[in-house]
């Protein structure tokens, strides 16, 4: 076979799984590397195994042509694990992007594919010694390159544009993000910080727009009360929803947590407040090419004062 016709058995892959499990800044911060993998391999069946709250991204995004739930049964359920070794099974290769523990596990359930990861006796791992020190974004990139994908190009988010119906909000607005996971209570800006910073907002004639889940409704009644003139959307939002208001804000502020990686995919100006509980070196959001973006760091949030996070925006001239 000549050197015009040979194909290296990485272009004719026609079989391909992506991993990533979540949680949404992850699955966020994964974008750029779906679509290299997908550019890298435009003729394969490209399935990603997620978990449910992500299926509906994976689907709506046009880069995977079947999306499968993994609901992570225990591993005492027989029946789901026999149920998880047939999805997983007669894949051509396998790009385990959560490489987590349980994730390395499923290398075995497959069969042992074509492996990129860090499962043991991977075909293609991710060896790099320093690998959970480094940002997921240059992390997910360096694995890919040492799985044969050197250029990850710049993530197209209209499909996002194209399934976001949000609710009209008078600009400009900001977006304020207060929540976080209920488990990561240390990562939250005290709620009565946000109210306070709510009506700085308004002084300055920005509408602060209040997202989260619906479960987080309390943290924006919090805010309401100290700004009534603030516009309450938690639970009001689908993550599309949360991307076309993201593209049309002044920029948003919030904690280290999923919408505000969303956000900052989009291009909105982030500035994102960060506790001990967290590392912004490792976690911290990134714009749509990987730039970095605003961040302010107290080791207790309750002490970052509101006029800090003012300053910091009058600094930057989004206020």
């Amino acid at each position: 076979m000549t050197p015009a016709t040979a194909q290296s058995p990485h272009k004719i892959r026609k079989k391909i799984m992506v991993i990533r499990l979540g949680a949404l800044g992850d699955f966020v911060l994964s974008f750029g590397p779906f679509a290299a993998i997908r550019a890298d391999h435009p003729d394969a069946h490209i399935t990603l195994l997620t978990t449910a709250p992500f299926a509906r991204l994976g689907r709506l995004s046009p880069w995977f042509d079947d999306v499968v739930i993994d609901r992570r049964a225990p591993w005492w359920d027989v029946r789901a694990l026999l149920r998880l070794r047939k999805t997983l099974r007669g894949f051509d290769f396998v790009y385990d992007l959560q490489t987590s523990g349980r994730s390395s596990r499923y290398f075995l359930i497959a069969g042992k594919p074509p492996w990129s990861g860090i499962a043991k006796g991977a075909s293609h791992p991710h060896a790099n010694p320093v690998r959970d020190d480094m940002h997921t974004w240059e992390r997910q990139r360096d694995q890919l390159a040492m799985a044969g994908i050197g250029v990850v190009p710049l993530a197209d988010t209209a499909w996002l544009l194209r399934a976001g119906n949000p609710p009209d909000v008078p600009r400009p607005y900001a977006l304020l993000v207060p929540g976080t996971a209920a488990h990561r209570l240390p990562k939250r800006w005290p709620t009565v910080s946000y109210g306070n910073l709510a009506r700085a907002l308004i002084a300055e004639g920005v509408t602060p727009v209040i997202l989260g889940t619906g479960a987080e409704g309390p943290l924006a009644a919090t805010i309401i009360e100290r700004c009534p003139e603030a516009i309450d959307l938690t639970g009001r939002t689908d993550l599309p929803g949360l991307a076309a208001l993201a593209t049309r804000a002044r920029f948003a502020v919030g904690n280290d947590t999923g919408p505000m990686h969303l956000a900052a995919a989009m291009g909105c100006h982030c500035l994102t407040l960060f506790s001990l509980a967290s590392d912004p070196s490792r976690t911290a959001p990134r714009g749509p090419d990987g730039r970095h973006l605003m961040i302010l760091r107290e080791d207790n949030l309750a002490d970052l004062p509101v006029d800090e996070v003012m300053a910091a925006l009058t600094e930057a001239a989004l206020i």
